[in-house]
């Protein structure tokens, strides 16, 4: 519906046509352009959902992006496979990095 792009979420938000957005940094363009129209959906009340996206290799950004936005959720698939096992591993890091002040997870 968005597509990561903050033209279309601010028309979303005006229409009240959804209260999130899926977040896909190689859909919209740059990860500046992600992180605005995450910001511009923070400040609306919306969710950010980090996605994967089909083809995905074991870059490991999206998770990054994930903990250090506080999107607080990840779209990434079950388990099955390298890349996306990857992604699940490296929220594991962070987890047992940040402890208890800042852990992604309830540990």
């Amino acid at each position: 519906l968005f597509v990561t792009q903050s033209e279309r979420l601010a028309r979303g938000i005006e229409q009240q046509a959804a209260n999130a957005m899926l977040v896909k940094v190689n859909q919209v363009g740059t990860v500046t352009e992600t992180l605005e129209a995450m910001d511009l959906a923070s400040r609306n009340g919306f969710n950010n959902v980090v996605s994967h996206r089909s083809g995905e290799t074991e870059d490991v950004t999206i998770a990054d992006l994930c903990v250090g936005t506080r999107a607080g959720q990840i779209k990434t698939g079950a388990p099955a496979r390298s890349d996306r096992t990857a992604k699940y591993n490296q929220l594991l890091r962070i987890a047992s990095e940040v402890n208890d002040y800042a852990s992604p997870f309830d540990l």
